[in-house]
């Protein structure tokens, strides 16, 4: 079941149409660990970059990808890409972060990561 993102008043006042807004992904509310604090990062990949090596992250991580291809793997999935336009997800925890490596060997990797712990 999809929630109710809708926020927004009419505003009789407006010039200009309003923003479009797009659903791009949804998951449920993840376990957010004790005394856990919210990062935004920022993420450049070099062209054909290796990411960071296997790790773990303590809470959740919901991200998208700005520009680009990142060659994605978690632990119990298989690697796949994901393109500009689109976004990802991890539980964090226990579970093991294989891959967030650069797919491009000509251009940079770009995308913006939400993660909490």
């Amino acid at each position: 079941m999809k929630a109710d993102h809708g926020h927004h008043l009419d505003n009789p006042n407006a010039t200009t149409p309003p923003p479009k807004l797009e659903l791009v992904a949804s998951v449920p509310a993840p376990q957010v660990p004790d005394g856990a604090e919210v990062m935004t990062l920022l993420v450049t990949l070099p062209p054909g970059s290796e990411g960071n090596p296997p790790h773990r992250h303590t809470g959740p991580a919901f991200g998208y990808v700005i520009s680009g291809e990142l060659l994605f793997e978690l632990e119990g999935e298989p690697e796949r890409v994901i393109r500009a336009g689109e976004a990802f997800w991890e539980p964090g925890g226990d579970l093991i972060h294989y891959q967030d490596a650069n797919n491009l060997a000509d251009a940079e990797t770009e995308f913006v990561v939400h993660m909490w712990g």
